[in-house]
């Protein structure tokens, strides 16, 4: 990447030498792990919970953390980020990964559960068009028995992209965890409520282009992903998205959690009914990069730098740095031109 020249600004030895060589054994486990991006023919979408990106709360991440941060965001063509707390954090990876990125922001969410969150869209423009189409949903009264809409602690967002033949409409989203348990009240209210207001309006949703007034648009793939915080996949929260008429890929039900731990299916991605122009390839699975960057074994390397801000384990104070999500992604098959001469034919 170019903007490894700046590692030899990193000031302080020790801490540039132990950069470098956790790139190395990143890089290798994402090229091990990862599909090679490619021009035209697939999308590598994922989903990312970076925990407070970047409130500060144990320290501001240094560059060693954006470093890697920004190495596993530039193995995929469209991320979904949430928990982003500031702009600086997507405005210094922009300008690390170089002016072929860009991306897309929600305002703060406001109240205390809200957390002063932002979520994000970040994506390489040269695999990616913006359609224009980006909001935040709110949503309606579910019928007219219902006095009030379900007020969500962070308002969905929704945004419009292209990729080679297929029109995908994003909606990510950071469900209110509440309670430590499987089914919190307030959280299955959520999912539900978000879930059906989706389904519901997909076609009002659509970024899709429509060329003749009266007409509806082209074909387009409406896709929710995010952090759902889904304890299990036989949870009812889980049943929630999917008796809307939303299907995760069945690759993507064969991987391990996404926590840290690996034992919670919190974040997910699907999508309603079916595909258009679009196609998994049989490649999906998060990624843990705890296996290669801030090793239980590297504790003592950090003793100075948490020593700053005391009063958490090494393997909780490092989830500050790069966070206590792994990143979900899946391999999407983009180019449709057989089909389309086919139907010609």
């Amino acid at each position: 990447m170019p903007y490894y020249a700046n590692l030899k600004k990193i000031q302080d030895v020790k801490i540039r030498h132990r950069t470098i060589e956790g790139l190395q054994r990143l890089r290798q486990a994402l090229t091990e792990t990862i599909p090679t991006r490619t021009v035209t023919s697939t999308l590598l979408l994922a989903t990312w919970n970076i925990r407070e990106f970047d409130s500060g709360k144990y320290g501001y991440r240094g560059d060693e953390a954006y470093y890697y941060i920004a190495e596993i965001l530039s193995r995929f063509d469209l991320i979904a980020i949430q928990e982003v707390r500031g702009l600086y954090p997507l405005q210094h990876l922009q300008k690390m990964l170089g002016s072929d990125w860009a991306f897309l922001v929600t305002d703060v969410t406001l109240g205390t559960a809200g957390n002063s969150e932002r979520m994000a869209y970040f994506y390489d423009r040269r695999k990616v068009d913006f359609t224009g189409l980006a909001a935040e949903l709110v949503l309606p009264k579910d019928n007219a028995a219902q006095a009030e809409p379900v007020q969500m602690a962070r308002s969905p967002y929704i945004a419009g992209f292209r990729a080679g033949w297929a029109y995908l409409t994003l909606a990510t989203v950071h469900i209110y965890y509440g309670q430590g348990v499987a089914v919190d009240p307030r959280r299955l209210a959520e999912i539900t409520a978000f879930s059906k207001s989706l389904a519901k309006n997909a076609a009002k949703l659509s970024c899709a282009p429509q060329y003749e007034p009266g007409t509806p648009p082209q074909s387009d793939n409406l896709i929710m992903l995010g952090d759902f915080n889904i304890f299990n996949r036989k949870d009812v929260t889980m049943q929630a998205i999917t008796n809307a008429g939303f299907v995760v890929p069945k690759e993507l039900n064969n991987i391990p959690g996404s926590n840290v731990e690996k034992n919670q299916h919190y974040d997910q991605i699907a999508y309603y009914k079916k595909l258009t122009r679009l196609k998994p390839t049989g490649q999906a699975g998060v990624f843990d990069y705890f296996e290669h960057v801030y090793r239980l074994g590297d504790e003592a390397a950090y003793a100075e730098e948490r020593a700053k801000k005391p009063g958490r384990s090494f393997k909780d104070w490092r989830t500050y740095r790069m966070s206590d999500h792994l990143p979900m992604w899946i391999e999407l098959s983009i180019d449709d031109s057989d089909a389309y001469l086919d139907s010609l034919a």
